[in-house]
């Protein structure tokens, strides 16, 4: 379906659960969240209808997740009925890493393709602080685990921060060069709640160009990421630049979050429900998400914050 600014919106982001079994400071609180009552979350059977009415109106990439979804007891037969619905091309999974040596094969029997892993660091102290509780030896035997299952891509996500991993770029770069993986850099993002972060914590994407002077510009490939790769590497360096160079001109997704909300663009705060509705009234709310997506996000910087109205884990990453 084409938005009224041309854009043709293709890619639907799933949140199946606010839940996560880590409390990253940049998504949220380290209290956790306040846990919602059953029935206001999407059940399995709403999240498939609601992929469904979204395939219905061109949507045939989908990612799941969070919070943390592989939390979620039924994710695999979830992924099984998302992958058996009729013009969804691609399953894709954003996860930590951390339940990936349990899961990591059935999800690949059960469709899903491509996984995006979060790594921000290579320093096991750092990454107990940055998660709040979670283990670097854990998450590296997720990313072990998932190269054993066969995903036929699977990229590693590093949010940057300055004065915490710009110190890292080279060593987290060069994992490209020991394993089949893509690592991409992505800009922190001024979030409803990221208090921790000071305005040196916002550091722009060019800080990993000037670090790594020698990554080879590669073609685009539709994705918001500009692509590199450095000599010798298996996999690519992608960086993601949400605040210094929106992309806001060829966003092509919607969001659901995983109490039912449609949202249109992560950093507004305008929010369509579909929760209780039949599938058909969610093609039609769907539809009206589409046409009401915004131009743009509006600048966000350390003082313009995400008018969101909520945490990353609340959205979907």
């Amino acid at each position: 379906m084409i938005d009224r600014y041309g854009r043709e919106i293709r890619y639907l982001r799933l949140s199946v659960t606010e839940l996560c079994n880590l409390r990253c400071r940049y998504c949220m609180p380290e209290d956790g969240v306040c846990k919602k009552r059953h029935e206001e979350m999407l059940t399995q059977e709403e999240m498939l209808s609601a992929i469904r009415a979204a395939a219905s109106l061109g949507i045939q990439k989908l990612r799941l997740t969070g919070g943390e979804p592989l939390v979620k007891p039924n994710i695999v037969s979830l992924c099984e009925g998302a992958a058996q619905t009729p013009g969804i091309r691609e399953i894709c999974l954003t996860t930590n890493g951390l339940l990936l040596p349990r899961l990591a094969k059935d999800l690949r029997a059960a469709g899903v393709k491509r996984l995006n892993i979060s790594l921000d660091t290579l320093d096991p102290e750092k990454y107990h602080y940055i998660t709040r509780r979670g283990s670097l030896e854990d998450a590296l035997k997720g990313i072990e685990a998932a190269l054993a299952a066969g995903f036929e891509k699977i990229k590693l996500n590093t949010v940057l921060i300055g004065g915490f991993n710009d110190g890292e770029i080279r060593p987290l770069a060069e994992l490209t060069k020991r394993y089949p993986v893509d690592l991409r850099f992505i800009e922190l993002m001024p979030m409803y709640d990221s208090g921790d972060f000071g305005p040196e914590a916002f550091i722009p994407y060019t800080v990993v160009t000037d670090t790594l002077p020698e990554l080879e510009p590669l073609p685009a490939d539709g994705s918001v990421a500009k692509l590199y790769r450095l000599p010798g590497a298996q996999g690519r360096v992608g960086l993601i630049s949400p605040v210094s160079a929106h992309f806001c001109a060829s966003c092509n997704r919607i969001r659901i979050t995983a109490d039912g909300k449609i949202k249109p663009c992560l950093h507004s705060p305008d929010e369509l429900s579909i929760k209780g509705l039949t599938e058909e009234e969610m093609v039609q709310v769907l539809r009206r998400a589409i046409l009401e997506k915004p131009q743009w996000h509006g600048e966000l910087s350390y003082k313009e914050r995400s008018h969101a109205n909520r945490n990353m884990n609340q959205i979907g990453g």
